[in-house]
């Protein structure tokens, strides 16, 4: 388990999970290269961190607000933390970014109804919409790090959080504690998410011959239809 956590681990500049991430991001860069400049971005539930390590922190010609329930200190000059609700950004008008962004969040909300809320402040408040989020179909959860997770009854989830670390989460001996550790995560289908976003393209990231999670794009004048194959 140790070895998956190491591989999974997004906050390590040379593990496999950073990897894909830079992968994913040079869609991203490329979709973001025919906008015009400065571009206004916000990204929802993220952090400076993510940007500082892909190299945007201090971009004269980029400015970043991360809205994140948690207070974080401002760590470069172009990245502005506000503290906010992913499901409610009733501080920022409509169209105010050129882009608004999530990196795996909106899997984060509980209920599918949250999940839409997410979805739907996004396209309000962004001209164009970049969402990343895990494929539910997809053999290995990527938070507990047990393959089929899923799709196992919840109360066999939460049974077994209360007795072993799984991935990131437990051991948590008490039921409530267990529960909402499991309800926390609430992976998303394709069908799901284009539900969500009705007009958008949904870009599968493949490994291994499978989805591993799904790039959500919307409102960028460049369009990429090719999945997105990741390297072993």
């Amino acid at each position: 388990m140790n070895v998956l956590r190491k591989l999974a681990n997004g906050y390590d500049m040379h593990s496999f999970a950073n990897r894909m991430r830079d992968q994913r991001f040079q869609l991203f860069e490329q979709l973001c290269a025919r906008l015009p400049r400065p571009l206004r971005i916000i990204d929802v539930g993220g952090t400076a961190e993510f940007w500082q390590m892909r190299g945007w922190a201090d971009c004269d010609d980029v400015r970043i607000v991360t809205v994140n329930m948690i207070e974080q200190p401002q760590a470069a000059d172009n990245i502005i933390p506000k503290l906010g609700d992913a499901t409610d950004l009733h501080q920022f008008p409509a169209g105010s970014f050129d882009i608004a962004f999530s990196n795996s969040v909106i899997e984060h909300l509980f209920t599918l109804d949250a999940q839409q809320a997410m979805a739907r402040e996004m396209m309000r408040v962004g001209n164009a919409v970049w969402l990343q989020t895990p494929n539910y179909w997809f053999p290995m959860e990527p938070h507990f790090l047990m393959p089929g997770w899923q799709w196992l009854p919840r109360r066999m989830r939460i049974a077994i959080l209360q007795r072993m670390r799984c991935g990131w989460r437990g051991p948590a001996p008490r039921f409530d504690d267990a529960a909402r550790l499991v309800d926390e995560v609430r992976l998303l289908t394709r069908r799901e998410l284009q539900w969500l976003f009705p007009e958008a393209v949904l870009k599968p990231e493949m490994f291994a011959g499978l989805v591993k999670s799904w790039t959500v794009h919307t409102g960028f004048t460049a369009r990429t239809e090719l999945p997105l194959r990741l390297a072993a």
